[in-house]
């Protein structure tokens, strides 16, 4: 438990520490953003980037209730609703435009702040196919968290 604990605070603050840098260098002209370092995961699996990346927030099973889901201003969504709430089809093209930062989603920052699309980017060190293989096997994993 208390290793747990110590995992997502360090998280936590990972997360904090990108979000104020990307925020603090937006509006600066020809400023190069530095990254916080974050655990590569296997781009293979879904399962292992939700449990890395998303489970603070979301929660282990995506209904939203993860430990640092209380510090949020605006509180992240459930994502076993996604289909439901969608006429009963996973919303696919939807959810990858959130990870990639292609949406405005309020508790992910504006268009301008996307977080997972750049974090992936560097731990795939500038690869685009990577990237893509991440937010598809991240997507499909969401999508198998689909209320039935």
């Amino acid at each position: 438990m208390f290793r747990q604990m110590v995992w997502i605070i360090t998280m936590m603050l990972l997360l904090t520490g990108l979000a104020v840098t990307q925020d603090q260098m937006q509006n600066q002209p020809g400023a190069v953003i530095k990254h916080v370092p974050v655990s590569a995961t296997s781009a293979a699996s879904g399962k292992e980037m939700f449990t890395s990346y998303c489970a603070a927030c979301h929660g282990t099973d995506g209904k939203g209730d993860g430990p640092a889901a209380s510090t949020l201003k605006v509180p992240p969504a459930d994502l076993t609703t996604l289909s439901s709430k969608n006429g009963g089809k996973f919303p696919g093209l939807k959810v990858s435009q959130a990870i990639r930062g292609d949406s405005t989603i309020p508790a992910h920052g504006s268009k301008d702040m996307p977080v997972w699309g750049a974090v992936f980017m560097s731990l795939s060190h500038g690869h685009e196919s990577e990237v893509q293989q991440r937010i598809a096997n991240l997507t499909k994993y969401v999508d198998s968290l689909q209320a039935k």
